[in-house]
């Protein structure tokens, strides 16, 4: 199936994303810079807070959350254990896993740039978006542009 060409509101419209999503970035490495961290480890900390039903996280499935390699992630947890920011242990369940805590001063450290993160988002609440995304999704199901 060939792929529909792009109107040039098409082109407009993930510029816009594009440039939003940029700019929150941004925002993003300037904040944790200020804390003394890079926007990696603010992530790290975030995605082991913020994993789903628990306050903790395995090596796997950081690396799913951050989209890197699983070596990677190993060498942004050692960074981030250097600095006192998380603490491993091995897994309960299964001990060939090592579950990644964070410690007092890694949640100190993500609570304050969290906070300022949840307030950038709420600026940009209806600018943050797509526009035109009906649009998009309506051409591309029916074929037209």
């Amino acid at each position: 199936m060939t792929p529909l060409p792009l109107s040039k509101s098409d082109f407009e419209t993930l510029s816009h994303f594009r440039y939003q999503l940029r700019r929150f970035l941004r925002f993003s490495e300037e904040a944790t810079h200020r804390h003394g961290i890079t926007h990696l480890q603010y992530q790290l900390l975030l995605h082991t807070r913020g994993f789903p039903d628990r306050e903790w996280a395995t090596v796997s499935e950081l690396a799913e959350r951050l989209q890197a390699h699983h070596h990677g992630v190993v060498s942004l947890i050692s960074r981030c254990e250097k600095l006192g920011l998380v603490q491993r242990q091995v897994g309960r369940n299964d001990r060939r896993a090592v579950e990644v805590h964070l410690t007092p001063k890694g949640s100190d450290v993500l609570n304050a740039l969290a906070g300022q993160h949840r307030d950038e988002l709420l600026k940009l609440q209806g600018i943050f978006r797509v526009p035109g995304a009906d649009e998009l999704d309506a051409g591309a199901a029916t074929g037209k542009r």
